[in-house]
């Protein structure tokens, strides 16, 4: 039997702090109302109990830990976003607007 692709998928347990800007992306995207119903706790190597989400691209299944922290980072990250959304709607809407013209018409 042939293995699935996925079994051929590179897996990476992240932790809140090395969560680049991309992966956030798609964690975000994927959790629009919140990711509570997605954890997947497990014992790490250490023993510890890990608390985690997973989220996965064409290549690779990452585990991404979660807690209070990652909350922040999530909170920062959409907000960050709707930020750059806001400016970007400024200047278009500015964009579309035309001048006073100074000349009386007659």
């Amino acid at each position: 039997m042939k293995p699935s692709k996925s079994s051929d998928k590179k897996r990476v347990i992240v932790d809140y702090k090395n969560v680049t800007p991309d992966i956030l992306e798609m964690f975000t995207d994927l959790y629009p109302y919140g990711y509570e119903d997605d954890i997947i706790k497990f014992k790490n190597a250490k023993g510890e109990m890990v608390t985690a989400v997973p989220v996965e691209t064409d290549d690779t299944k990452y585990l991404i830990k979660v807690g209070v922290e990652m909350d922040a980072k999530i909170e920062a990250f959409l907000d960050d976003e709707d930020d750059d959304e806001s400016e970007d709607d400024m200047v278009s809407e500015d964009s579309g607007m035309e001048a006073p013209s100074d000349e009386d018409e007659d």
